[in-house]
């Protein structure tokens, strides 16, 4: 049997065979608050540093161990910062001269010169006493945790070794100060994170060279391990890939994901043989698609390229070809000010020069106009040619989704840019494929470097699924003739005054158009937020429209709150127009506002903005009422693509016919060298949802006729049910085989119920989530309730019928799941029901089995016997021993024993966990000489017991000895004292199990 322990024998042996020295923890002399091995990392300061007077090396110690910040996740910030770019130590020699040393604690870059030690059994005390499974410690500082479960154990998850980190946390925060990586893993799953991230922000790492994802038969734990710990790998991800973000005072610390970490370490060796006078300046691109992190992987990359000593501190320009581009990437590298250091904002043409023309190193971002040429004025004449604005070589340029500005290289801006910086080096990101009529990418950065696809990052859950659902689109204006004229009006300002685009705009926003839109807007809407709280965008056409689109769905009942996010022209448009143009300030403000999923605000209406460069994770539902194209459609449906907490898939629901473009702009997206699509068809998905009725249909029993299930009585639709999962649980793999298929057959019905061909299948779908949810509370009396999925399927259910779940106690005949009434007027009513007896059978089990476990403690040698008397009843009715009727008259046996005890208490006037004590005296009435009730005497000895309880008590001698000693007073001269230490040993025992897990 595979246990926690065995996993963790495996995850050592590997380490091992990456060089690691294994350590048992026990054998490891420390304070037991202490999580720092300070003598392993002296010897190291020692070993690095001997020009350091011993004093000077101890405080290098203290420096680094000594963490400064208000909570946990600051003085996290506080110790990575000193451990990845060092501190300075001032000291005199022998002479009296004065010297300054910069100091780390890790060697970055001669791996084997640190230790990495692999700890387990390594118990540390803070609030609590806590030994986590193991613990890498590199030159004696804890750096990476792994927390393992049994994989064989069907109860654990990664969600509890998440949690128990969680616990971790409060238990001994100590250890978390100088956490670097987190690892979670149930065996079969292995993932990594940072301590302070939820669960959805942990991930497998794919990858073990970086050029190929490993498939599903790989072992998580092996990937991880050979693809991270490497010691040179490990060292460059803590060094390089690990920053924390201040937002207002409050930290986020975020980790790259495998494709980050390789995508920019290729990017890294691109540069050092491409960057002049190394090479032509061509570094090449990345192509990640859109949402999987891109931002965070140039700032990576940034902060990398400003270290390496080859490049002699290097300036990067960030070049976008938008100015709201601009902004939100230059946000996201400000937020990782501890990679990239101080960023430079060039806000006019004049302020770039003047950035430019400076001396080496510094980050600077613009947008691509601002490479422009000065006009003529009346106090001087314009400029026929950019000038020069620094010969340097060491100059990179980061070129984001701006490779549609980057090909004019004989005249323009991207040829300015080039005249302006001669021996600059470029590099492009980009998340959606280049456009390959526009341009040879190649001539322009180079070869592709590394590429992370659509379909990996949805594998990966690195972004969510978009389903696309084509809805009223009675607009088709866009045909093949019309196309290529269409395409110039689009890209022209729409106030230009072109006849067809008014017409176009008109028909559009026509006020029957609009008004059926909005409403099926606000339906479909509802429903969507019904089982995934989350928010929407709707794209329109123009500002007009948009204006239109509000005034309609806000008329509407129920509405949600809608703003309207657009530019404004005050000279020109409607004075009605004005609540709708904000300033800069009040704009942010809605941003942040709209980000918020609990926020009121649930739907804005755009037509340009935020489609671009704007995360807000808790969109999961754009619908779209203007024509785009290419990558400007890419862009638009992938801010819905986001991972975000419980959400499974984004939806783009289409009014205006985009399917087509959406069509092209995929093929761009394989013929690129990427795979998978941008969106799911609405057409594939009904698809599966009507196979997989059919596969749910085909587990249930050909007999079973519920094609009348809406007419049904109540009554009927209960015995409907009853015969399909009497005919499930007889066996446990066809309950659970069915569980599974109508779980799949809910998930696809939550993206296809607007669909109206699902109509005809409501029916099936409804009687199957009615013998699912039976089957479950017949596996299982005490359901989970913190799994979130099971009440999004309930949601789905009620959603589409409004009829109550069937409660699976009324439909065995029990009305409610209380032991008190598994009597024989209730349960021996089954002979008239042979076909119930299958599902009786298999609830009263399962009732008995948990309230035998919840009293199991109170009186532990009478309720271990009736769970192994249990047991042999169910083994002899699996083995045909016993006919169903003989297994529940038994069942009911064993019921009214604990109804029994229910009794007793009542009659005796005792509680109920003074009850097992009550027995273990009245087992041994002969030997008591006191007179009078017995319960006079229980009651003394559960008071002495309880009065003399502690926390841990159990593994206290010295507790445990008061207690035997109160007990003992008590008992004194009412037993006899050559029986005394006899009835003292059973009174210990049951306190034990009884009250083992007390705390004040």
């Amino acid at each position: 049997m595979t246990t926690e322990a065995t996993i963790e024998q495996a995850t050592i042996d590997w380490l091992e065979d990456l060089g690691y020295t294994h350590k048992d923890g026990t054998a490891i002399a420390h304070h037991p608050k202490d999580v720092v091995l300070k003598d392993e990392l002296l010897a190291f300061i020692q070993k690095e540093y001997p020009q350091l007077p011993a004093d000077m090396q101890a405080l290098a110690v203290a420096e680094f161990t000594n963490n400064v910040g208000a909570d946990l996740e600051h003085r996290n910030r506080s110790f990575h910062l000193k451990c990845t770019k060092g501190i300075d130590l001032n000291y005199e020699d022998a002479q009296g001269n004065e010297k300054a040393v910069h100091v780390y604690p890790i060697d970055f870059n001669n791996p084997e010169n640190n230790s990495f030690w692999a700890v387990n059994q390594f118990s540390i005390t803070g609030k609590n006493k806590r030994r986590p499974d193991i613990i890498i410690y590199i030159n004696g500082l804890p750096l990476v945790l792994f927390e393992l479960k049994n994989w064989y154990d069907e109860n654990t998850n990664l969600k509890e070794a998440h949690n128990q980190i969680e616990h971790y946390k409060k238990d001994i925060p100590q250890l978390f100060e100088y956490n670097a990586l987190t690892i979670i893993s149930d065996g079969n799953e292995a993932q990594h994170g940072m301590f302070s991230s939820g669960m959805e922000w942990f991930a497998p790492w794919k990858s073990i060279t970086g050029k190929d994802t490993v498939g599903e038969d790989d072992f998580q734990m092996h990937t991880l391990l050979f693809g991270l710990f490497p010691k040179a790998r490990l060292l460059n991800y803590i060094k390089n890939f690990i920053f924390h973000e201040d937002h207002n005072g409050s930290l986020i610390k975020k980790g790259a994901k495998y494709h980050q970490f390789f995508g920019v370490n290729f990017a890294v060796e691109a540069a050092k043989k491409s960057v002049r006078p190394f090479g032509d300046g061509r570094i090449g691109v990345i192509w990640h698609t859109q949402g999987s992190g891109k931002s965070i992987s140039m700032a990576i990359y940034t902060g990398i390229l400003r270290s390496l000593p080859e490049l002699k501190n290097p300036t990067i320009v960030v070049q976008v070809d938008r100015s709201d581009l601009d902004m939100q990437l230059y946000e996201n590298f400000v937020l990782a000010k501890d990679l990239v250091g101080d960023v430079h904002h060039a806000d006019s043409t004049d302020d770039l020069r003047k950035l430019l023309s400076a001396g080496a190193g510094g980050v600077i971002f613009t947008t691509i106009e601002k490479f422009r040429l000065k006009q003529t004025t009346d106090e001087a004449l314009g400029e026929l040619e950019h000038p020069i604005l620094s010969e340097r070589e060491n100059i990179i340029v980061m070129a984001d989704e701006a490779h549609r500005t980057q090909y004019g290289l004989l005249d323009g801006f991207a040829s300015n840019l080039r005249k302006a910086l001669p021996n600059a080096s470029f590099i492009g990101f980009t998340g959606t494929p280049v456009d390959s009529k526009d341009a040879d990418t190649e001539e322009v950065f180079g070869n592709v470097i590394h590429t992370y696809d659509i379909k990996q990052a949805v594998e990966d859950k690195a972004t969510v699924n978009i389903y696309y659902e084509p809805r009223l689109a009675k607009l088709h204006l866009w045909n093949e003739d019309i196309d290529d004229e269409v395409d110039a009006i689009t890209n022209d300002e729409e106030d230009t005054g072109n006849l067809k685009w008014a017409a176009i705009e008109d028909a559009a926003g026509s006020e029957d158009r609009v008004n059926k839109i909005a409403k099926d807007i606000l339906q479909h809407f509802t429903k969507r937020i019904e089982t995934l709280d989350g928010k929407a965008m709707v794209v329109c056409m123009s500002r007009r429209n948009c204006v239109k689109m509000y005034n309609a769905l806000t008329a509407l009942e129920d509405c949600p709150e809608v703003a309207v996010v657009m530019t404004g022209n005050i000279s020109k448009d409607p004075k009605e127009w004005n609540k709708h143009i904000r300033t800069k300030e009040p704009q942010e403000a809605l941003k942040k506002r709209f980000r918020k999923v609990d926020d009121p605000l649930k739907i804005v209406i755009v037509r340009d903005m935020w489609l671009t460069g704007f995360d807000a994770p808790c969109v999961h539902t754009m619908y779209v009422d203007k024509i785009m194209k290419g990558h400007n459609l890419m862009q638009a449906i992938t801010r819905t693509n986001r991972v975000f907490k419980d959400k499974e898939n984004g939806v783009i629901v289409d009014y205006i016919g985009i399917g087509d473009n959406l069509k092209t702009a995929t093929d761009k997206y394989t013929k690129g060298g990427g795979t998978g699509k941008p969106t799911i068809d609405m057409e594939q998905a009904l698809e599966l949802f009507f196979n997989q009725v059919e596969v749910c249909k085909a587990m249930l029993p050909e007999t079973v006729d519920y094609s009348n299930w809406k007419a049904l009585r109540e009554a009927d639709k209960v015995l409907l049910v009853k015969s399909g999962v009497n005919y499930l649980v007889k066996y446990d793999e066809d309950a659970n085989n069915f569980m599974k298929a109508e779980k799949k057959l809910s998930g696809l019905l939550s993206i296809v119920k607007s669909q109206p061909a699902i109509q005809e299948f409501a029916v099936d779908v409804l009687y199957m989530q009615h013998v699912s949810k039976a089957v479950r509370n017949a596996k299982s009396v005490k359901s989970s309730r913190s799994e979130q999925k099971q009440q999004i399927k309930e949601l789905i259910s009620q959603s589409i019928d409004s009829e109550d779940i069937v409660d699976v106690f009324a439909m065995a005949g029990i009305e409610k799941p209380d032991i008190s009434i598994l009597d024989e007027t209730f349960l021996l009513g089954a002979k008239k029901e042979k076909d119930g007896n299958a599902l009786k059978i298999e609830i009263i089990k399962n009732i008995l089995k948990d309230e035998i476990k919840l009293r199991l403690h109170k009186n532990i040698k009478k309720y271990t016997s009736l769970k192994e008397e249990l047991e042999k009843v169910i083994d002899k009715y699996h083995n045909n021993a016993l006919d169903s009727y003989a297994t529940i008259a038994e069942l009911v046996e064993r019921a009214q024993e604990l109804q029994q005890d229910d009794k007793r208490t009542d009659e005796l006037g005792l509680s109920e966990e003074e009850l097992a004590f009550y027995d273990i005296l009245a087992a041994k009435q002969d030997i008591i000489k006191e007179k009078g009730p017995m319960q006079d005497i229980v009651h003394a000895v559960v008071k002495a017991v309880k009065s003399n309880l502690q926390l841990d008590w159990t593994k206290k001698e010295n507790a445990k000895a008061t207690i035997r000693l109160a007990v003992k007073k008590e008992l004194r001269g009412k037993v006899s004292i050559s029986k005394l230490n006899d009835i003292l040993a059973e009174i210990m025992e049951q306190a034990e199990g009884q009250f083992s897990d007390w705390s004040a």
